[in-house]
């Protein structure tokens, strides 16, 4: 017996950051957009916990129990008061370390498969609850769709989306989400941070599914703290832009690049472009919103 569970990555369109609080966390505005790339985590029943992954990028991910996959498993079981006794397989298509919350992903996809598998029935509250526990992200991989996030990111609230494309760059190496919040606080020190707030046109831009009115609304506070610590994103960014994209910015934390284009025309034209300029590795194409964390039908 086996459950396999689809889930979405995402991009942030706007990511507004609080000063940092006791706890370390900062308050953030974070608008929240699924996109049409998946991981999908197969969950079947094992004589004890073990994880395994494939695809691109597939070494980078830790198979042990930091796996974010591995500690919805176990958590999932320490509440049911059984043993985690599960295989978890990622099949990996989002970018590793890439800002687009793929480890959060493959942590929500395992709650739900494992949920599933072990038929507990969890109440929908108590496993987003699970996903706040893991990690800032994982509620929203949980959700889908489009949705503001407020405390560090983990208190949903969902948003009306149009459809939008999109293009992503994927860079070489990762990015440390800690680290891009520390070289945020740096570049931000002895300044006065105002309460991050979703901007009005930019949800209102969103709800209308029109790029034109959201491409001047996209923002990202780390953005300047990621391109601190990887430079090279700015012609990245330059490329795509000079290439017909709409806007530019850095996913979540990074590096990988989103481009918001026009249409699919666009996107194919902007990813050619990207491909071609040297400044990124691989360029991924999609759309949104999409739906968050979906159990497959199963196959004979």
């Amino acid at each position: 017996m086996s459950v396999t569970v689809r889930v979405p990555a995402k991009v942030n369109v706007q990511l507004a950051v609080g000063a940092a609080r006791p706890d370390g966390f900062h308050d953030l505005a974070n608008v929240f957009l699924a996109v049409s790339l998946f991981d999908e985590v197969t969950a079947t029943a094992a004589d004890e916990l073990t994880v395994t992954c494939a695809g691109p990028d597939a070494d980078q991910v830790p198979l042990d129990r930091t796996n974010l996959a591995a500690r919805a498993a176990g958590i999932l079981a320490e509440r049911a008061g059984i043993a985690p006794a599960v295989h978890l397989h990622i099949a990996k298509n989002i970018p590793v370390a890439g800002g687009m919350a793929g480890g959060s992903a493959d942590g929500a996809a395992a709650l739900l498969a494992c949920d599933a598998l072990w038929e507990l029935g969890t109440p929908r509250a108590e496993l987003l609850d699970i996903c706040a526990e893991l990690g800032s992200d994982v509620p929203f991989s949980l959700v889908g769709g489009a949705a503001l996030g407020t405390g560090r990111g983990e208190l949903l609230t969902p948003v009306d989306a149009g459809a939008f494309h999109w293009v992503f760059a994927v860079a070489d190496g990762g990015l440390s989400t800690p680290a891009v919040f520390r070289e945020f606080d740096r570049l931000t020190a002895g300044t006065r941070i105002p309460e991050p707030e979703a901007s009005p046109a930019l949800l209102a831009a969103l709800a209308t599914g029109d790029p034109d009115a959201l491409a001047p609304a996209l923002a990202n506070g780390l953005q300047a703290a990621a391109l601190s610590l990887r430079p090279a994103l700015a012609a990245t960014l330059a490329a795509g832009t000079e290439a017909g994209a709409l806007a530019a910015l850095v996913s979540g934390s990074g590096p990988t690049t989103a481009f918001l284009v026009r249409d699919e025309e666009a996107a194919a034209k902007v990813a050619a472009a990207l491909e071609g300029s040297g400044t990124c590795r691989a360029t991924r194409v999609a759309s949104s919103p999409a739906p968050g964390a979906t159990i497959l039908p199963t196959t004979p």
